[in-house]
């Protein structure tokens, strides 16, 4: 997703992101595990942990830049940009959490090759299920996805669902 100021012709906002679903966990697992040579004992409790953490939240890693880098702070008390997570009938959810990764690593940089010097990297979580027991993504949802806004505008990040 890339926002554009067409007054302007600048770019203001430019976002990668990554939906860590079930399907993405088994196959990030059975990479990390043979990157790092893991026994099976370890593999298995690893992918167990990181199963198990897709029925407590949605969890997406992203990395963005902005036009200035301070506008690029998700976590900011005055935060230039805001993310929800979206669906098609109309359901919209606050983060549970922005975890910032202040130094993106060899993992971020090779698991996530959209990672750079430039750019600020996040996981940001969203619970499944609201605190009156529906959930966050419709069962009936043809799509969801994160859309971010500000004050220079507003875009969106969208994910098809199949089935």
């Amino acid at each position: 997703m890339e926002l554009l100021s067409v007054d302007e012709l600048d770019n203001v906002l430019t976002v990668t992101a990554t939906y860590e679903s079930w399907d993405f966990r088994w196959a990030y697992v059975a990479r990390y595990a043979e990157d790092y040579r893991l026994t099976v004992e370890q593999r298995r409790a690893l992918l167990e942990r990181s199963l198990a953490e897709t029925r407590q939240h949605h969890q997406f890693y992203v990395a963005l830049y902005a036009q200035r880098p301070k506008w690029s702070d998700l976590t900011a008390d005055n935060a230039a940009w805001i993310v929800r997570l979206i669906d098609d009938v109309g359901s919209e959810t606050v983060p549970a959490e922005i975890e910032s990764i202040k130094r993106p690593g060899a993992i971020e940089r090779t698991y996530f090759p959209y990672t750079t010097p430039w750019r600020r990297a996040y996981r940001i979580r969203f619970p499944q299920v609201r605190a009156d027991g529906r959930p966050t993504v419709a069962p009936n949802a043809e799509w969801f996805g994160l859309r971010f806004t500000g004050a220079q505008g507003n875009d969106e990040l969208i994910w098809k669902l199949e089935g």
